[in-house]
């Protein structure tokens, strides 16, 4: 058993069926010094900061570009097609990879997932493109 931290990436990805789905792998904390372990460097695209107002719900859609999505206030759920939903709330993260599968048309009733702020104060996040 490897004594070097990890970190969890929680990932929302198109399973093979095309619907979206969660899993989770480990990444290692394989750098810096024992009081701040640190991930190698990863590459990223850009970033983008969001604000959606209290009551805000999204149609089932696919992630355009992969990307990270940290939560910095509030409260997100998202939810998939087999009416299964996880709350990420401020702290929280997920790597939102569930893109349409290539050569198939968007199709509302099989393929994304939507999401939603809960609570009573808006939802703030910070999206990293993967």
């Amino acid at each position: 058993m490897s004594d070097t931290p990890t970190f969890v990436k929680v990932i929302l990805e198109t399973g093979p069926d095309g619907r979206a789905r969660w899993r989770e792998e480990s990444i290692a904390l394989s750098e810096g010094k024992p009081q701040a372990r640190l991930s190698p460097l990863m590459p990223s695209g850009g970033m983008q900061l969001r604000e959606s107002p209290v009551g805000f719900r999204s149609e089932f859609h696919c992630t355009g570009d992969p990307q990270w999505v940290f939560i910095l206030q509030g409260a997100m759920e998202i939810g998939l097609q087999d009416g299964s939903s996880r709350v990420f709330r401020a702290g929280q993260h997920f790597f939102s990879a569930d893109t349409l599968p290539a050569g198939a048309a968007f199709d509302p009733k099989l393929h994304g997932h939507w999401s939603r702020q809960l609570g009573n104060e808006p939802l703030k996040t910070l999206f990293v493109r993967g």
